[in-house]
């Protein structure tokens, strides 16, 4: 069943009035592949426009606090906790992993994905100047912790 949609199947903000507040906790990542030359540069704090690992970082903590102004269904939440990790892969890979935290009656997925997503982004903004063939890959939800539906953990890949 979709909880976003009414008995007549128009789009409405989940009710959480009668839910109990739970610890909740997600983790999601995004990867951006790039050049090996611009990995290198953004690792080795070459690039002109300073350090990108801190720039993005602070980009999905903040965009981890505005979910609920940029998904529409979203209950804006007193998050207790935001980490936003960003390291090489390989040589040609940045991954992101963010976690989310909470208690609360719903939630923290969006939060995490969000952050995740804009921290993706905001490595393309800084370095499309010397890599316009960057791509964000594997946004997705890695583990989820806590409410009814309980723990979920995303198959390895």
């Amino acid at each position: 069943m979709l909880t976003h949609l009414d008995s007549q199947g128009r789009a409405n903000m989940v009710d959480v009035t009668e839910k109990a507040v739970t610890f909740r906790e997600a983790t999601a990542q995004a990867l951006v592949r790039m050049l090996p030359e611009t990995l290198q540069m953004i690792v080795s704090g070459g690039h002109p426009k300073g350090d990108v690992f801190a720039v993005a970082r602070i980009a999905g903590i903040q965009a981890a606090k505005k979910t609920s102004d940029l998904i529409p269904l979203c209950h804006p939440l007193m998050l207790t906790g935001v980490k936003v990790e960003l390291s090489a892969d390989g040589e040609d890979t940045v991954r992101i992993v963010a976690r989310c935290k909470l208690s609360g009656q719903t939630g923290v997925e969006m939060e995490a994905l969000t952050a995740a997503s804009v921290a993706a982004l905001t490595i393309y903004d800084m370095c499309k100047a010397v890599d316009r063939g960057m791509t964000i890959e594997s946004v997705r939800l890695l583990e989820k912790v806590g409410g009814k539906s309980g723990h979920f953990q995303a198959d390895p890949s």
